[in-house]
């Protein structure tokens, strides 16, 4: 845990140079695309601290001067699978960003979606000395919070302290400054696989970059997609991507909540492919101009053409109906919101004051999907775009660059962590393991 500690600490340190610089990258490696944001930061205005998880846009102290995508290579289930492929495609991305910017950047902060997430809830409670609580005190309290044993092979991601009780004072989101006898803390360790996170941090240097920061696709994407309300009331945010699919879910403005389904647009594309065999470019096309989930008696006598190169006349002339289209692409949409269901169910949101639930992520643009997901997921659905950030083009304003403007957010104003304060070197021992379930069935 120390050796963790010590690199997201230096991470932290990267950051706040790179701010001090005035200039940072963020890079969403996604399956389906990788996208950069160059933003340059309004002096102190991007240091002062907000409460809870940032700012309403406009207010954030930063504005995008370079933005760029381009398709995705090497990345599978949000994961990096070809390091060669990957690293071009990184290269090629934050170069056309600079080149808008006319800016170089050496410090990027990147967000990643697979990796297998695994939250927990942990807390822990000191007796305070007398006098107002302070840095140390914060950092005593968190170094007693129970660690979980969560195997080998596995490191923190993200250990946001998301509640503070000073004596029978409870929901204090910050105590420093306050007096008290006991206090006390709740929070959020979210862990994903080594392996994954090694990877993408040699990526990136491999690119000559330098990391100033990793957080959880998920987790940005809840941050750019719900609204302050939603985020202080309860509510679940589902990032549909390429590869994989997002869940999060956030109360009193902190994340208390992440796993990831490892199912997305591009298994849709894939089964369409399958379907009517055709190649997968001329499937995603199919699905982005003619697809959707409801079907309609007009849609048995709609025909698409689906055209083709083969040099086949009668293979390139085929026409498919929009029904049939529908039929293909609805099962596997489906399967995904089944398995959101179970995390969902898993995470005991039932038990949540507020249960809105807000769809974002590139796959999330299919038309009827608030209905089916309705139905299927049993709640309040909507469909969320990310906040708007000054500069940011309007080609990326939609769901698909929810992480990439969340991530943004993110660089500007990061949570408190674990890591933020000098916690003694003597840490507990692993003992109880504690699913973020049953811990806010009981705090909140």
């Amino acid at each position: 845990m120390s050796d963790l500690y010590q690199a997201q600490r230096a991470m932290r340190r990267m950051r706040h140079a790179a701010m001090q610089r005035g200039v940072i990258a963020v890079l969403d490696l996604g399956s389906t695309k990788i996208g950069c944001l160059i933003l340059r930061f309004d002096g102190g205005a991007a240091e002062q601290e907000v409460d809870g998880v940032g700012p309403m846009a406009g207010q954030a102290g930063f504005r995008v001067i370079g933005a760029a995508t381009t398709r995705s290579r090497g990345v599978r289930f949000g994961e990096v699978h070809a390091m060669q492929e990957t690293e071009r495609a990184v290269r090629t991305v934050v170069q056309a960003a600079q080149k808008m910017a006319q800016v170089r950047v050496d410090h990027v902060i990147a967000c990643l979606s697979g990796a297998q997430p695994r939250s927990y809830g942990l807390n822990g409670g000191v007796t305070l000395a007398g006098g107002p609580v302070g840095e140390r005190d914060i950092a005593q309290v968190l170094a007693s919070c129970e660690l979980p044993d969560y195997g080998p092979g596995r490191e923190v991601l993200h250990a946001q302290p998301v509640n503070f009780a000073l004596d029978n004072r409870a929901n204090l989101s910050d105590p420093r400054g306050q007096f008290g006898h006991e206090l006390s803390c709740d929070m959020h360790l979210l862990t994903v696989d080594t392996d994954v996170v090694q990877n993408l941090v040699h990526c990136i240097r491999r690119c000559d970059l330098e990391l100033a920061g990793i957080a959880s696709s998920a987790y940005a994407a809840g941050l750019s997609s719900l609204v302050e309300d939603e985020q202080e009331l309860g509510a679940a945010c589902i990032d549909m991507g390429g590869g994989a699919t997002g869940v999060s879910i956030f109360i009193k403005k902190h994340m208390i909540y992440c796993d990831s389904v490892r199912l997305g647009g591009d298994h849709v594309t894939r089964d369409i492919s399958q379907g009517l065999q055709v190649p997968l470019p001329l499937a995603e096309r199919l699905k982005t101009y003619n697809g959707g989930l409801l079907a309609t008696g007009l849609d048995d006598r709609e025909e698409i053409d689906i055209g083709g190169e083969t040099g086949d006349w009668d293979h390139d002339r085929r026409t498919v109906s929009r029904a049939e289209l529908i039929g293909i692409m609805r099962p596997r949409v489906e399967e995904i919101l089944e398995d959101v269901r179970a995390r969902l169910d898993a995470a005991g949101f039932d038990h949540m004051p507020s249960q809105q639930i807000v769809l974002t992520g590139g796959a999330s643009q299919t038309p009827g999907l608030d209905g089916v997901a309705s139905r299927i997921l049993g709640r309040q659905v909507r469909l969320g775009r990310p906040l708007r950030v000054r500069g940011l083009p309007q080609a990326a304003t939609g769901p698909a660059f929810a992480s990439a403007v969340g991530l943004s957010l993110f660089a500007a104003h990061p949570q408190d962590e674990w890591w933020d304060f000098d916690v003694p070197a003597s840490e507990p021992p692993a003992r109880s393991l504690r699913r973020a379930v049953r811990w806010f069935k009981e705090n909140w």
